[in-house]
């Protein structure tokens, strides 16, 4: 009977390791997805605001996907009409960018670390989702 537990442990022991880790990786992904977002975002109003004494900016984005929205500021940035706007732009691209970022991470790990071919299904799948609503539509 010793032997039956300690194998169980052992295995059990290696699960909350594995499980460690991805919790350890999600957790990154996202904390340093939302900072570097929030730094962009906080930079580029605190240039608008130094500019002009105004945080308001006009402009239209609606009918782009995010391809088409981070291709455009950085055609406008390659022109070299770099301005705050571009800034809060791509913060805005990165936050949207975190949560695709983080599921494509979990189909690597699944597939790649842990081999558990249910959760690799799954989450390819909300990877699917997700690359047809940032990308194609």
């Amino acid at each position: 009977m010793g032997r039956i537990e300690t194998s169980v442990s052992t295995e059990t022991a290696g699960k909350t390791a594995r499980q460690f880790e991805m919790d350890t990786l999600v957790g990154s992904i996202l904390q340093g997805g939302i900072l570097l977002s929030m730094g962009l975002i906080v930079a580029g109003l605190g240039w608008k605001w130094f500019r002009t004494g105004s945080l308001v900016m006009d402009y239209h984005i609606a009918g782009m996907n995010l391809f088409e929205f981070v291709a455009s500021e950085i055609q406008l940035a390659v022109e070299g009409t770099v301005r705050p706007r571009l800034l809060v732009n791509l913060g805005i691209a990165v936050l949207m960018l975190t949560p695709f970022i983080r599921v494509a991470a979990s189909v690597v790990y699944f597939m790649g670390v842990l081999r558990n071919w249910k959760y690799t299904l799954f989450t390819a799948v909300v990877l699917t989702v997700l690359t047809y609503s940032l990308f194609l539509r």
